[in-house]
């Protein structure tokens, strides 16, 4: 078994390693995953389900006003409605990480 070593991958790691794939300027593929972002938002704002083939989709549900409990403290507090993402990964990406 191999352990792997945790590191983040941002926009700016993504543009990177795009732009050293494609050849295009570092700033012009930072500008295209800021513009896929707002497309994604806006979309999911719209309430407009995002398939992303051999990725996975995100859709916006909405979760209810319920009671939470501090797990040191044992106090209870109310955690309120909101709208959340959620991810489905695709088959694909499943059979890829396993």
């Amino acid at each position: 078994m191999t352990i792997k070593s945790k590191q983040n991958l941002g926009k700016k790691e993504i543009a990177n390693k795009l732009s050293s794939i494609i050849g295009f300027s570092s700033q012009s593929i930072q500008k295209i995953t800021d513009d896929i972002i707002e497309i994604i938002t806006t979309n999911l704002n719209e309430d407009k389900k995002i398939n992303l083939k051999n990725l996975g989709s995100l859709k916006v549900i909405f979760k209810k006003e319920r009671v939470g409990r501090n797990p040191k403290t044992k106090e209870k507090f109310k955690i309120n409605s909101r709208n959340s993402v959620k991810f489905k990964a695709s088959e694909t990406l499943k059979k890829r990480l396993n």
